[in-house]
């Protein structure tokens, strides 16, 4: 008996081994690859999370790794090579195209622009008329001082009645509490926290002023690079990833939950509102997720330059592509 039991033993540890050496072999032949997020983790994000988490990227033979930006940036790190996917936006791409930085759109995570300019209600500010006599907190960029105007000169107010200053890292909330009457936020987070907390805003959307201020942001991108060298990687990349966000379209409270699983130190009413809110805005009108239009990048790339934003030649063609997403069947 203590025979046999010794046999099965040994028998069951040699099975584990095995079932082990599998799977290290089948991890090995993943294809290691990052993609650095703009931010921290959030809504954004959440398809990426959702593809790592339901085996969309292992489907694709790809092992990848969700990585924050740090001080580089991931425009930066993904031109450079030192990251092979990142989360970007089309207004940082057609700049960075300019000055020959061989940044790539590879799909649209939300197909329209979701951000604009937010106050506390009773600031009373809801119209860019409303914009004079005001203190906007901002970044520092000069793409903002040329939106606000682009805003304000639709109702002939005067930028230099506003006042600008770089609020640095300052979230919405601390801005309405010092000398600061408005920001430049997307409503799919910080508008979403503002329900939760109670606290009525005025939301003035970007679309509402401007066609072509509806741009992709963000976007998924990778350098020329990849593209020449490795087109059956991004291929597979773009593929794990349109099955994520397709996922969180049709399943918003599960995918939520993944979101805070691999970051847990978000706020979950938070994330799972943020979700809802989004869940028909990652496609929208368009024919899939991810899809992205030569108009779109034309027309703001022409509003860059006429506003003094952009400087150098602008081929849109090479900005993007949607030769990596999925093939879908005509209905």
């Amino acid at each position: 008996m203590k025979k046999w039991l010794f046999i099965l033993v040994a028998a069951l540890l040699t099975l584990v081994g095995c079932s082990d050496k599998e799977d290290k072999q089948a991890t090995d032949q993943l294809k290691k690859v990052s993609v650095v997020l703009d931010w921290t983790p959030n809504t954004n994000h959440t398809g990426l999370y959702v593809a790592k988490k339901l085996g969309y990227f292992e489907e694709q033979g790809l092992d990848v790794d969700i990585i924050m930006p740090g001080e580089a940036g991931a425009d930066q790190l993904v031109a450079s090579g030192k990251a092979e996917f990142g989360v970007s936006y089309q207004e940082g791409i057609t700049q960075a195209r300019v000055q020959d930085v061989p940044l790539v759109s590879i799909a649209a995570i939300i197909q329209h622009n979701t951000s604009g300019f937010a106050s506390i209600a009773s600031k009373g500010i809801t119209s860019p008329k409303d914009f004079e006599g005001k203190t906007y907190g901002g970044w520092g960029a000069p793409l903002e001082q040329a939106v606000l105007q682009s805003l304000m000169q639709t109702e002939k107010a005067d930028i230099h009645k506003l006042d600008i200053v770089n609020a640095g890292d300052l979230d919405f909330f601390t801005m309405m509490q010092k000398d600061i009457d408005f920001a430049w936020i997307y409503y799919a987070w910080t508008g979403i926290e503002a329900e939760l907390r109670g606290e009525k805003i005025n939301m003035l959307y970007l679309t509402d002023y401007s066609d072509q201020l509806d741009y992709y942001t963000p976007v998924l991108a990778t350098n020329e690079k990849m593209i020449q060298d490795n087109p059956d990687l991004v291929q597979a990349f773009v593929a794990a990833a349109s099955k994520g966000y397709e996922y969180a379209i049709a399943h918003p409270s599960e995918a939520a939950d993944i979101l805070i699983e691999a970051a847990p130190d978000l706020d979950q009413a938070l994330v799972h509102k943020s979700q809802e809110w989004l869940a028909d805005k990652y496609q929208d009108d368009a024919k899939q997720w991810g899809e992205q239009k030569l108009s779109v990048w034309e027309n703001y790339a022409k509003w860059m330059s006429s506003n003094n934003v952009l400087e150098g030649e602008f081929n849109a063609k090479q900005a993007f592509t949607n030769d990596f997403l999925p093939k879908k069947e005509a209905k």
